[in-house]
C-alpha cells in the first residue's frame, strides 16, 4: 500500500462511513432554537465588531431577514440608556444590556466524525460520536461557520451543508472541501478534482501525493477556481512543503509541517533516527517536536526569505496550535476540566494510547518530549505572530476530536494560544471572524458586525477581550467580591446564525445529558473522572 494511502486511512474516517449518511440520517431534524424572524433587535450591548476596531456601545442591534440593518450607539457606559431614539421593537428581543455582541466564529479547520462503529471494534479508527454532538458542541461556543476538511467524502459532506442551509438542523453553516485522497495518475488525479468541483464542494484538502500528481492536481483546481488547501504530510514533503505548492497556486496550510521544511539551510530532510517508522506515532510526533529548531533562526535570511514569499502569494496560515498542546503539557490536556461532563466516553476512549487511532500516540510520554515541544511552540508561535504583524492571514482553526482537544473548547483554546503568540486579543477575534471569512472567499457576507452583512453574531455575558475565558462553556472562575463566592461565569449566552437564535446554555445543557446517558449506559461512574489508562492510579 502506498505511504500517502496509510496515512489517508489511518487519519480520517473509512469510506463505509457514507452508507450510514447518504440520506443525512445521521443527524436529527432541528428542534431547537428560535425564528426565523422578520425583525429581531438586540439592545443595549457592546459591539465588537471583527475589524481590530475596539469595542464601543452600548447599541441596539437591528435584524432584518437574517440582515444586520442598523447599529445605533444608544448611550455611554455605566449609565442609563434613554428610551427616546431607539430602534423601534421587533418581533423578537434580547436584552444585551452590559453584555458583548461579536461576529460569529469561523473555524477554518473542522471534522466532522461519524458513529459508525462500536467500542467492541477491534483495530478500529473510528471516534463513535454523533455530528449532532459535534455541531451542538460548536453553535455553543458561537461557531457560526466551519469549513469541514474531509469527513466522509463529497455526498456526506454536502448533505451536511445543504440541510445546515435550509436550517433543517442544529449545524453551523458549513464550506466543504472534501479531500483529494489517493490516485495512480496525472490523468486520475485531474479527473478527482473535476468530481470534487461538480459535486458542488467550495475547495479541497490535500495531504500528499507524488509529485507529478499533486502539481495537475493543483494546476485543475485553480483553472476551476476550486478553493485549496493542504496538510503537508511529512512523508512528501522533500518536495511539497510550502514554497512548492504555493508556487502552483495552493492557497493555505494546515498546521505547520513544510513550513519549517522550507527554512532548512544545512540539510533538506529532517533529522530522522535510524529506527524512526513515520507510521508508528510515538515517532511521528516525538520527532516532529524537534522540527522547528533544525529550521533557519528567528530574523536570519531565509526566515525572512520564506516569510516574504508567502506574504507576496497572500498565502494563509493556519496554525492550530490547541491540537498540540498536549505534546508540550499532557496532563494539563487529558485533565482539562471539561472532560467530565463534556467529553463522550466514546471520545476517551480514542484520546485513549493506542497504535491505531490517530493522535493517542502516549505509549510513553516523556518529560523530555514535553520540553522539546514547548521549544518547538516558541519558534512557531514567534514565525505565527510576525507573519501577522507584517499583513499576512491567519485564521483560526482547531482540528478537534484528536489529542484530548475537544470540539468547540478546543477553538476557543486556540483564542488563548495565539495571544500567548503575541496577538492583541482584537487581533484574535479578527483572525476568528474576519481573516476567516476572507480565507474562504465570505468576507462579503459574514465575518464582521456591519450593516448589510448577514447577522451571524454571538453574545456573551462578560467581556471576552479582558479574558477569553469566559467563552469555554465551563466559564471562568471569578470571586464574587460582595458575596465572597467563588462562581463560574460567562459561557456563550446566544449564537445567532442564519437567523435562528440558539440558547447556547440549552445546547450545552442537551450535551451534558448526552454524555451522562452514555455513561450510565456503558455504566461508568457519574462521580470519578474519566482516566487516561486503563487501571486505576489507586492500583499503583
Amino acid at each position: 500500500m502506498p505511504k500517502y494511502r496509510l496515512f489517508n486511512a489511518i487519519i480520517f474516517l473509512t469510506l463505509s462511513a457514507q452508507l450510514v449518511l447518504a440520506q443525512g440520517i445521521e443527524v436529527p431534524e432541528r428542534e431547537e432554537g428560535d425564528g426565523p424572524f422578520e425583525r429581531v433587535v438586540l439592545r443595549g450591548g457592546y459591539i465588537i465588531d471583527g475589524t481590530g476596531a475596539p469595542a464601543y456601545g452600548p447599541a441596539d442591534v437591528v435584524i432584518e431577514n437574517d440582515r444586520i440593518t442598523q447599529i445605533a450607539v444608544v448611550g455611554t457606559p455605566g449609565r442609563p440608556i434613554d428610551p427616546e431614539g431607539r430602534p423601534e421593537q421587533g418581533d423578537r428581543e434580547i436584552d444585551a444590556e452590559g453584555k458583548y455582541i461579536l461576529p460569529g466564529f469561523v473555524d477554518v479547520h473542522s471534522h466532522i466524525h461519524s458513529q459508525n462503529v462500536t467500542p467492541e471494534s477491534n483495530g478500529d479508527i473510528g471516534q463513535n460520536v454523533s455530528p449532532e454532538y459535534i455541531f451542538k458542541l460548536q453553535l455553543s461556543h458561537g461557531i457560526t461557520t466551519i469549513r469541514s476538511v474531509g469527513s466522509g467524502g463529497i455526498e456526506r459532506i454536502m448533505d451536511f451543508k445543504v440541510r445546515s442551509e435550509r436550517n433543517e438542523i442544529t449545524a453551523p453553516r458549513i464550506v466543504a472541501f472534501p479531500m483529494f485522497g489517493s490516485v495512480d495518475s496525472v490523468e486520475a488525479a485531474r479527473a478527482r478534482v473535476r468530481e470534487i468541483k461538480e459535486g458542488g464542494a467550495d475547495g479541497i484538502k490535500f495531504l500528499g501525493a507524488p509529485r507529478d500528481i499533486l502539481w495537475a492536481a493543483l494546476e485543475e483546481a485553480e483553472n476551476l477556481d476550486l478553493q485549496t488547501t493542504m496538510h503537508h504530510a511529512q512523508t512528501d514533503v522533500t518536495h511539497a512543503n510550502v514554497l512548492t505548492t504555493s508556487a502552483r497556486g495552493l492557497d493555505s496550510m494546515e498546521h505547520w509541517y513544510g513550513l519549517p521544511e522550507a527554512m532548512f539551510e544545512d540539510r533538506l530532510i529532517q533529522d530522522y533516527p535510524s529506527d524512526y517508522i513515520y507510521t508508528d506515532e510515538m515517532d511521528r510526533f516525538g520527532e516532529a517536536g524537534k522540527l522547528w529548531k533544525q529550521a533557519a533562526p528567528p530574523g536570519s535570511e531565509k526566515w525572512n526569505e520564506v516569510m516574504d514569499t508567502l506574504l507576496e502569494r497572500d498565502f494563509a496560515l493556519n496554525p492550530t496550535f490547541t491540537i498540540y498542546v498536549a505534546s508540550r503539557d499532557l496532563m494539563r490536556m487529558s485533565r482539562a476540566i471539561w472532560h467530565d461532563e463534556y467529553t463522550m466516553p466514546a471520545l476517551w476512549d480514542f484520546y485513549r494510547p493506542s497504535p491505531v487511532a490517530h493522535g493517542s500516540y502516549w505509549f510513553y510520554w516523556t518529560t523530555s518530549h514535553e520540553v522539546e515541544w514547548n521549544e518547538n511552540f516558541r519558534l512557531w508561535m514567534q514565525f505565527i505572530n510576525e507573519y501577522k504583524n507584517r499583513g499576512g492571514k491567519v485564521g483560526v482553526g482547531s482540528d478537534t476530536g484528536y489529542i484530548y482537544s475537544l470540539y468547540g473548547f478546543g477553538y476557543i483554546q486556540e483564542f488563548e494560544l495565539l495571544q500567548e503568540a503575541g496577538f492583541h486579543p482584537l487581533e484574535v477575534i479578527r483572525s476568528a471572524t474576519l481573516i476567516g471569512a476572507e480565507e474562504l472567499q465570505m468576507d462579503n457576507e459574514i465575518g464582521s458586525l456591519q450593516v448589510g452583512k448577514k447577522a451571524d453574531l454571538v453574545i456573551v455575558d462578560e467581556n471576552p477581550l479582558h479574558n477569553f475565558k469566559v467563552l469555554y462553556g465551563t466559564g471562568a472562575v471569578k470571586l464574587n467580591e460582595e458575596s465572597g463566592d467563588v462562581e463560574r461565569v460567562g459561557g456563550v449566552r446566544w449564537t445567532i446564525k442564519d437567523g435562528i437564535i440558539y440558547d447556547a446554555f440549552q445546547l450545552r445543557a442537551d450535551i451534558r445529558a448526552m454524555v451522562r446517558a452514555s455513561k450510565i449506559e456503558r455504566g461508568i461512574s457519574l462521580d470519578k473522572p474519566l482516566s487516561i489508562s486503563n487501571v486505576p492510579s489507586d492500583s499503583l
